[in-house]
């Protein structure tokens, strides 16, 4: 069985990793490899590039992550105890 606090935070901050990582490979490689125009489809209210867009985005990718991990969870969970019967 898993525990829904260990995982939703696990994937939680594994999301917002990726979300830095992806800012960072936007700062650092040309203009046609950005991730800005994904970032901005998937993360509301987040533009390329300002602080506070940052800190919104790193803020809904945990968010995210933590929301995945609260679905999966029990649906594993289930899942498990179906099959031990």
């Amino acid at each position: 069985m898993l525990s829904i606090k260990n995982v939703s935070l696990a994937l939680g901050i594994t999301a917002a990793i990726a979300f830095v990582i992806c800012v960072l490979w936007g700062l650092l490689l040309p203009e046609p490899l950005h991730m800005h125009q994904f970032l901005q489809l998937v993360l509301p209210g987040f533009t390329w590039i300002s602080v506070g867009s940052v800190i919104l985005g790193l803020v809904e990718s945990f968010l995210f992550g933590v929301f995945f991990g609260v679905i999966y969870v029990p649906v594993y969970n289930a899942l498990q105890r179906r099959q031990a019967q």
